[in-house]
């Protein structure tokens, strides 16, 4: 393996650990906000709390204009350095240098929109329904994901990334089922259940198109993702500010707020709030910086590998948080969500073909009879061309190690 892609390896594990961990920080930081009670009631200001996340992401937007200046100012000295060197024959002759197309900014604005509305829509959801039934269906994003990725990039995901999808979705099924039939049934309203479910399906599958189009503008026009971060916060932060405004004129029940005389959202009363508690202060803060490097990560993710990737990475926070939440919030410990975790594990290895697929390939598929069974599983599951099945057979006979299963 060559340093340079080496290198690019390294940077890969060190991006996507990156992007669980700020993930899962970021997760635990709003749990904290949530839970932290003011004036004998908690903190419950979801829509400005989702602005609070774009400012963090707009921050992004501050560090690469910073960088883009220090790197002109560093091109600029070499210039100046290199004044007295030949001209480059492209210069000459006016040759315009091969660059990407430029991408118009106003395109983060539907991004942006997507990601407020997704978000909106969870929140309501999670109102209506129960914690487990969220997180199961929360799940299905990565198959929406690789859906959309197939059907609008062109994508052509292979059988064991299918497979890897289906083992993370099974994994969230079985956790969420589990936290449904042992743990505390909060909601009787089987309506709200229903509407809230609805939702979040709906939820995801905008997460879905949200993702995949940051996919195809971050290779198609080579957008940085601090400044594509940095974009979505803006116009985020511009769209959830004004809708903000009629929300302080709704009116809703206790059920969806309990801001005085029940306004959908209160800015004033939550920066009353966060005035006088310290730890709301704390928190918050960890939720900018936490979101910051969360969503420029995962952007990176995106452009590096896939967008499917980034919701199988995203996935993982489950587990990490899971095991968090237990002593540092009191959930109820149950034995069969390990089930549920391992399935989860094991779905994210089998999408990043990492260990069990190439172990397959390289210890069992050889053995394996030549048969139209043999070419089917190679093909369709562990995504390898007919050359490829070929010349492992030959190696294998020539080997001499040629007893089938």
């Amino acid at each position: 393996m060559s340093s340079v892609s080496a290198g690019a390896v390294a940077f890969n594990l060190f991006i996507t650990v990156l992007m669980v961990v700020t993930g899962s920080i970021n997760t635990l930081a709003g749990k904290f906000t949530d839970h932290t009670i003011v004036n004998n009631k908690h903190f419950k200001h979801p829509f400005f709390q989702a602005a609070i996340m774009f400012f963090g992401q707009l921050l992004c937007l501050f560090v690469y204009l910073i960088m883009k200046k220090l790197e002109q100012r560093r091109q600029q000295n070499r210039e100046s350095e290199n004044s007295g060197a030949d001209t480059p024959m492209s210069e000459i002759l006016d040759i315009p240098k091969k660059t990407p197309p430029q991408i118009n900014n106003w395109v983060f604005l539907p991004l942006s929109c997507c990601d407020a509305t997704s978000s909106a829509i969870s929140y309501v959801a999670l109102i209506l329904t129960n914690a487990s039934s969220y997180q199961m269906l929360r799940g299905s994003v990565i198959i929406f994901t690789g859906l959309v990725s197939t059907a609008f990039l062109g994508m052509k995901l292979k059988g064991y990334q299918w497979l890897g999808m289906f083992l993370v979705t099974l994994g969230l099924v079985v956790i969420g089922l589990t936290d449904y039939i042992y743990g505390d049934k909060v909601n009787d309203d089987i309506n709200g259940i229903i509407t809230g479910d609805l939702l979040i399906i709906i939820s995801q599958l905008i997460v879905s198109f949200h993702v995949s189009a940051q996919q195809k503008f971050l290779k198609q026009y080579d957008v940085p993702p601090l400044k594509a971060v940095g974009m979505e916060g803006m116009f985020g932060l511009m769209v959830v500010s004004f809708a903000m405004i009629p929300m302080y004129f709704i009116h809703v029940s206790p059920t969806f707020s309990n801001n005085p005389e029940g306004r959908l959202e209160d800015v004033i009363t939550a920066f009353k709030e966060i005035a006088v508690s310290t730890r709301l202060q704390i928190t918050i803060t960890i939720t900018v910086f936490s979101m910051a490097f969360f969503n420029f990560a995962g952007l990176t993710v995106t452009k590096r590998l896939s967008a499917t990737s980034r919701m199988v990475l995203d996935s993982i926070r489950t587990l990490v948080i899971w095991m968090i939440s237990i002593p540092l919030f009191g959930q109820r410990f149950i034995p069969w969500q390990i089930f549920g975790f391992i399935f989860l594990v094991m779905g994210m290895f089998t999408y990043n073909d990492v260990y069990f697929g190439p172990k397959f390939r390289k210890e069992v598929l050889p053995k394996m009879k030549e048969s139209s069974l043999k070419r089917i599983v190679a093909k369709f599951i562990c995504g390898m061309e007919d050359g490829e099945i070929e010349e492992d057979h030959e190696a294998l006979v020539d080997s001499g190690d040629n007893d089938p299963l």
